[in-house]
């Protein structure tokens, strides 16, 4: 018995130690998932500088996050940890893709390719608000390249084809992919004929000599309503 009160001991112990790094993996984890979320919040606000101080942040966090994690790999694995190291991969990402800069690699953000992918697709749906937000600002040109993007996306991500209980359930972040881009793509081909048929109207005006304003002031459709060619 004195052998088995020796065993129960040593696993009390190896408990303790676990659960110390489960309840420290916890922390890092909320705070890599709320700085992660203000990097790209200061992206959509176009601060620059702000998003790329708070990506440092989590770049160190995520680093932690894998050193605490080297001898607990059922840890690693669980689903919070790649939760947050999944908006990691999204917070890096976006940033990259809108500011022009090299996309990183699972290698240099230090997760494994099944958490990159899932970031890279829930990606998509940040550029797609951002596509929103510069179209309101009259950005057409700039969308173009979002939308290609958007597309360079889920032209990979379609090929991708394996079990969920190897992809984390890739499949799903897929099929959301294709339909936030086909739902862009309507949004962005409604505005870019707007934007045209406003620059045609200037161009008219001019013509006769009548003030911008006053012609392109007329009722046209809205990116996102349904309009049909014969309406526009």
């Amino acid at each position: 018995m004195e052998r088995l009160a020796q065993i129960v001991s040593e696993a009390r112990e190896y408990f303790e130690r676990k659960n110390q790094v489960r309840e420290r993996a916890l922390t890092l984890s909320r705070e890599l998932t709320h700085h992660c979320a203000l990097t790209i919040r200061a992206v959509h606000r176009r601060e620059v500088d702000q998003a790329r101080q708070l990506l440092g942040l989590a770049s160190q966090e995520a680093q932690q996050l894998g050193r605490d994690m080297l001898d607990h790999a059922d840890l690693f694995y669980s689903g919070y940890t790649q939760d947050a190291l999944k908006e990691w991969a999204e917070a890096s990402i976006t940033f990259a893709l809108i500011n022009g800069e090299q996309l990183p690699t699972p290698e240099e953000l230090a997760v494994i390719p099944s958490t990159y992918l899932r970031g890279l697709g829930e990606a998509v749906g940040e550029l797609r608000r951002y596509i929103l937000d510069t179209l309101r600002r009259g950005e057409v040109g700039r969308c173009e390249e979002l939308l290609t993007m958007m597309d360079d996306v889920y032209s990979v991500l379609v090929t991708i084809d394996y079990p969920d209980a190897l992809t984390g359930g890739l499949r799903r972040t897929t099929d959301m992919v294709r339909g936030v881009l086909e739902r862009t793509r309507g949004d962005l081909t409604v505005a870019a004929r707007q934007d045209a048929m406003q620059r045609s109207l200037r161009t008219f005006a001019e013509r006769i000599g009548a003030a911008p304003d006053s012609v392109v002031g007329l009722d046209l459709p809205e990116a996102g309503s349904e309009t049909s060619d014969e309406e526009l």
